[in-house]
């Protein structure tokens, strides 16, 4: 008997990948864009939407807030008229905000490593003196900075009931300036910077002295990369409230 194969059709297999499953990270990213919604509302309410409406106020003419009304480029003009004194003042903003921020680097780097690595139990409390400046206005705690070197003020008279001339009048002058722009911006270069050092894992600096590292070396290779971004957190920081304090 003659032997018969039975053929039975095949379906087509495709080779189209199933849909993948979102993953946890997925579900994690897309509740955080839900979760930051709010910000991102509050921040284009309250930032995006004044920069918006003083650049269209740009336009208008000066003393006026019609901006459809009195189109007119007579503000953009008058920047490169030679008697405007306005790139003076945008130079001395820059060269005050980056003096402020070069020095409280050097200044505030020295007392983070010290409530890191030196004061110990003590921490806290010089913490605390540095955080209780923030609790009176900046406007209050400058003004008692005008009272002590105004001329006839607490200094000038001291001096002066002592037999003296009288204080030096520095007061409005550009070193006065910056010394109370580091007074008032050393919190926002510190704690920053603190936290930055923090984050230095105490294990790395064991064993790169354990190789045979000095205190140079693990300083650059080790604490300061990894300190890093607390600086610049800080450096930031103080350059924007600097450049807008002399604006």
């Amino acid at each position: 008997m003659a032997q018969t194969s039975l053929s039975h059709p095949t379906a087509p297999v495709s080779l189209e990948a199933a849909p993948a499953l979102p993953t946890k990270r997925d579900a994690l990213l897309s509740l955080g864009a839900r979760c930051s919604l709010p910000v991102i509302l509050l921040l284009a309410v309250g930032f995006v939407a004044p920069l918006i409406a003083i650049f269209a106020y740009s336009f208008a003419k000066p003393r006026t807030f019609e901006v459809f009304r009195s189109f007119t480029l007579v503000n953009y003009a008058e920047i490169f008229n030679g008697s405007n004194t306005v790139w003076l003042s945008f130079l001395w903003s820059l060269g005050f905000a980056f003096a402020t921020c070069a020095l409280l680097a050097l200044i505030a780097y020295p007392i983070a490593y010290g409530l890191n690595r030196v004061f110990g139990k003590w921490s806290s409390l010089v913490s605390i003196l540095f955080v209780f400046p923030l609790f009176v206005s900046e406007n209050v705690r400058l003004y008692g900075w005008v009272l002590f070197f105004i001329k006839n003020g607490v200094l000038d008279g001291t001096l002066k009931m002592l037999g003296f001339e009288g204080g030096p009048q520095i007061l409005f002058q550009p070193p006065m300036i910056l010394a109370g722009m580091l007074y008032v911006y050393l919190p926002f270069m510190l704690f920053p910077m603190t936290l930055g050092l923090a984050m230095v894992p105490r294990d790395l600096i064991d064993a790169a002295r354990d190789l045979g590292a000095n205190r140079w070396q693990i300083w650059r290779e080790v604490e300061l990369p990894l300190a890093m971004p607390g600086i610049l957190i800080g450096m930031l920081l103080t350059f924007v409230l600097g450049i807008g304090a002399v604006a």
